[in-house]
């Protein structure tokens, strides 16, 4: 099957990246529309060796569309997406407009893939955050059931979209040149500081980004009961996020059952070079399709031998965002 599809929000990093992972994978299209702002109607954008010109996103955009990647903010897509199914269309939707919906299925291919089966024309991308975490955390809670998970992240500004990046390589030249570093869109500057992940504190103290990674986990392991707390902060990285997860398990779980696990895990690369001191880096998972998994060791704080450490990091834009959707897709 071929599908005739559309991408909103095509301009965007996201977007950009929907364009290579479809391009790469050799996803069957037929036809594909690319969509966005009045602002970007009348660009060109290069795809499997054509010059696709982007054209105005509006309600009547989805006329003989089968399946739209949607990545365009959750304001365009709670407006836009319904007219996409009411169209016929099936929606792989990457904002958080429809993520804890009840209904429609929040999914990571490698964790629930079988929740696609459910939708009802509306498919959701997890945060990338969580994305990042389920990957390698899925197949070791399947082994020996996780009771709690600990994390903070390390969130690349990538995450921000392709004006994070812009901000932060703005910071660095000013820096450079020893000139005023300002300001735009960031509540701080990023340069050579870290932060407090950019969204709006809700009233149980934590930030819209760690409720999203513990509301999101629930939903997609199907564990409403799962013990979770984050720490999300933004560092001065461009692209990738890395993750301390501390897990405690249901039973003793040693170190070398982890790398077992994780060894036969999809979308997982173990990278656990203690000798030399190599571990996973956001320069290495940047534009790589799989979790980079390390530090893996054995929580001393737990004397029961519960628990276990990793340090991980992925690519949010990638499989945190575009590789995802695609392959959510491919599950269609």
């Amino acid at each position: 099957m071929a599908w005739r599809a559309a991408i909103i929000g095509a301009t965007g990093a996201v977007g950009q990246e929907f364009l290579k992972v479809l391009e790469e994978r050799r996803f069957p299209l037929s036809s594909l529309k690319l969509l966005a702002s009045a602002r970007s109607a009348g660009k060109s954008l290069r795809f499997a060796g054509q010059d696709l010109v982007v054209e105005e996103l509006s309600e009547r955009s989805f006329a003989g569309v089968e399946l739209v990647l949607a990545s365009a903010g959750g304001s365009i897509s709670r407006k836009f997406v319904p007219a996409a199914v009411a169209a016929g269309a099936v929606v792989v939707d990457n904002t958080s407009a429809f993520r804890m919906v009840d209904g429609v299925p929040l999914v990571v291919p490698e964790v629930n893939p079988q929740d696609i089966a459910s939708h009802k024309g509306i498919i959701a991308n997890p945060n990338c955050s969580t994305i990042v975490m389920n990957v390698p955390v899925w197949p070791l809670h399947q082994v020996n059931p996780v009771r709690r998970i600990v994390v903070s992240t390390y969130q690349a500004v990538s995450g921000a979209g392709a004006w994070g990046m812009w901000e932060l390589a703005e910071q660095i030249k000013a820096f450079a040149a020893g000139q005023p570093v300002e300001k735009k869109k960031f509540p701080h500057v990023i340069v050579n500081n870290v932060f407090s992940h950019n969204s709006a504190i809700a009233d149980n103290g934590y930030n819209e980004e760690e409720n999203k990674m513990v509301l999101e986990t629930r939903k997609i392991f199907h564990c409403p009961g799962l013990l979770i707390t984050a720490t999300c902060v933004r560092v001065p990285v461009m692209r990738a996020h890395s993750e301390a997860i501390n897990l405690q398990f249901t039973r003793p779980m040693s170190e070398g059952r982890v790398r077992e696990i994780l060894a036969r895990a999809a979308g997982v690369r173990i990278v656990d070079d203690r000798k030399n001191n190599v571990f996973p880096m956001p320069l290495d998972a940047s534009s790589q399709d799989d979790i980079l998994v390390g530090r893996i060791r054995q929580d001393i704080s737990q004397p029961d031998g519960c628990g276990i450490d990793l340090f991980v990091s992925g690519d949010q834009v990638r499989k945190g965002a575009a590789l995802n959707a695609v392959q959510i897709a491919e599950r269609l």
